[in-house]
């Protein structure tokens, strides 16, 4: 059997996060090796516009945004891979991690000094036919409000969604929306009292309880949404342009729970707020698998930094 390739800093996923942590790293020298997941790209690539990350005065879409991220890591000899990572193992006691890409009989073994965990979180979505099909056009749904609120300045739109977030992402396009309808699937809300009561303040949100989307209308975008009363099954009809989902996240950390802390959700646990440091030696997070609170690419940018420079002092330390 022959022996497992050593990396230095091996970087688990190719959002803003993974690329900007590469970036660091590899003018750190640490010759990175960047695995770039099942989704290359992140959640950006299921974005169309872009226009709140510094430095795209005319804004960007989602993917060529990924695009010049991945080029610029390259430009510093980032070792970009395809693949992605199904098994770990952080047991050792030594300062090497294993882990496995691929599954089944053609896993490769990898050992590595440091790992940067970078694998964000999957927006849940309702799984029906047009709202993913009008998602995946750009045609105005979203489950991100503070990213693309913006572009319903003065129109009428719904959200989907009970918990503290539903609201939160309410309040901010009630803020921008001619009129806010909330779907709401039981006769009450998920979300803390004060919350709810702040929803239920502001004249332009109209709350919809014990409600279900039937479908997303429109066929190059939003037109408008059909949804029923679950207890009596009567169905209506409302004219929006757009259509926000907010029935939360799942990071994607489920191979990772042997060996590193996580929340009840499965978000990486800061070991040492405001530190990229987990519980594991030598294994850092950034970007969205443990931040639940932000959650922009902007944000995840910023802690794929800390991420990197944290593993440089590391291995520094080491001797490395």
């Amino acid at each position: 059997m022959s022996t497992p390739e050593l990396i230095n800093c091996l970087i688990i996923g190719s959002g803003p996060a993974g690329f900007t942590a590469a970036i660091y790293a590899a003018r750190a020298d640490m010759k990175p090796v960047l695995y770039q997941g099942s989704q290359p790209g992140g959640q950006l690539m299921e974005t169309t516009e872009v226009d709140n990350f510094p430095g795209y005065k005319d804004g960007v879409n989602g993917p060529q945004m990924m695009m010049d991220l991945e080029a610029q890591a390259k430009r510093f000899e980032t070792d970009v891979r395809t693949g992605w990572i199904t098994k770990v193992d952080f047991s050792g006691k030594g300062d090497v991690h294993k882990v496995w890409v691929g599954e089944g009989d053609r896993a490769v073994e990898l050992h590595a000094r440091t790992v940067i965990i970078s694998t964000g979180a999957s927006a849940k979505w309702l799984g029906l036919e047009s709202e993913i099909r009008l998602r995946d056009i750009g045609g105005g749904v979203s489950a991100c409000a503070v990213c693309d609120g913006f572009f319903y300045r003065g129109q009428d739109v719904v959200i989907v969604g009970a918990g503290d977030s539903a609201c939160e992402e309410a309040s901010y396009l009630a803020k921008l929306c001619k009129h806010v309808t909330m779907f709401v699937r039981r006769d009450e809300m998920r979300a803390s009292k004060a919350m709810q009561n702040r929803v239920k303040s502001i004249d332009n949100i109209d709350i919809k309880y014990n409600t279900e989307t039937v479908e997303v209308l429109g066929e190059e975008g939003v037109e408008g949404v059909l949804f029923k009363n679950n207890l009596t099954g009567e169905e209506e009809k409302i004219d929006v342009t757009g259509f926000f989902v907010a029935i939360g996240h799942t990071p994607n950390t489920g191979f990772l729970a042997e060996y590193i802390d996580l929340d009840e959700q499965g978000y990486i646990i800061q070991s040492q707020p405001g530190t990229s440091i987990t519980n594991v030696e030598g294994v850092f997070w950034s970007g969205d698998c443990a931040d639940k609170v932000y959650r922009q690419a902007v944000t995840a940018a910023g802690s794929g930094c800390m991420a990197a420079l944290d593993a440089e002092r590391y291995l520094a330390a080491k001797g490395h």
